[in-house]
Formats: structure tokens, sequence, C-alpha cells
């Protein structure tokens, strides 16, 4: 009976220290997410119709999208944006969780008129930055840009699918 417990013993050690052995971790790599272009977007000053800026733009109108949309980007040509589109005109807010580029926030009207915009929105804050108004769009561009396109309330765009 001695020599079954000693067994018993020696195999529990033994399954012990095997089953304690580190497994080597695991990196998942994932590809960066890169700018696709979806559509084309202009920006005109509603007082002198002037052309502002024109961009090429993604669009965000599912739910996972407008979820997501510029997360776990690295960059962003100024060039570039992206455009939520939203099924009607409500409050919405925005939050940089997970978004590491600082962005400026332009919030539409629907009839595609800026309503208010939050600039230099800073990366990784979860700060809610509301619309201030009801709005059915939001356009998300590089921070800084606003400014240097001397955007106003009531500016205008224009957008178009690929």
């Amino acid at each position: 009976m001695n020599n079954l417990k000693c067994i018993v013993i020696i195999s529990l050690i033994g399954i012990l220290f095997s089953s304690c052995k580190e497994e080597p971790k695991k990196v998942i790599k994932t590809e960066p997410i890169t700018f696709t272009k979806e559509g084309e977007l202009t920006i005109t000053k509603q007082k002198v119709d002037t052309l502002i800026t024109k961009l090429d733009i993604e669009f965000a109108e599912s739910e996972y999208e407008t979820q997501t949309g510029l997360m776990y980007r690295k960059s962003m040509e100024d060039h570039q944006g992206m455009l939520f589109v939203f099924p009607d005109e409500q409050m919405h807010s925005f939050y940089m969780k997970n978004t590491e580029i600082p962005l400026d926030i332009i919030f539409l009207k629907s009839d595609l008129t800026i309503a208010s915009f939050q600039e230099n929105a800073q990366p990784l804050n979860e700060t809610g930055l509301s619309s201030q108004v009801p709005i059915q769009y939001v356009l998300e561009v590089n921070a800084g840009l606003a400014e240097k396109w001397l955007l106003e309330v009531g500016d205008k765009i224009e957008y178009q699918k690929k």
C-alpha cells in the first residue's frame, strides 16, 4: 500500500508541476486601420458662397461605424474626414475613447449647415462633447482645421458618395 501511495503522490506532484508551466504569451498582430475614400465633401462659406475646402470622406452610417468612428487610427491626412450620418435630427454627444488623434468635431443640422463645433478634442478623453442643438450629421477632421478654415456657424457642406 505504501508503494501505491508513493506512486500516487509522485504522479500528483508531476501533474501539478506540468500544469503550472507557463505558456508563451501569444502576440496578436492587427493591421493598422487605413482610410477608405467613400465619397467627397465640400465646405462653403455661408455669406459669400465660396469654397473653403474639399475633402475625401469615409461614411459612418451603421450603428457599428458610428460607435467606432475614428477609433484606433494612428493618423489622418488633412484632406480626409469622416462623416457621421444619423437617421434624424436630435442631440448627439461624442467622446474620444480609443481615438488616438486630436480632432475637430463639426456638428451639422439636417440642412447641412454647421450648428456648432468642438475644436481640438483631445485623444483618449472620455468626456462627452455635446452638439448643443439637435443635429443630423457630424464631420470629424484633424484638430486645428476648423480654425485654419475659419469655419463659422451657418457655413454649409455638400457631399456625395463615390
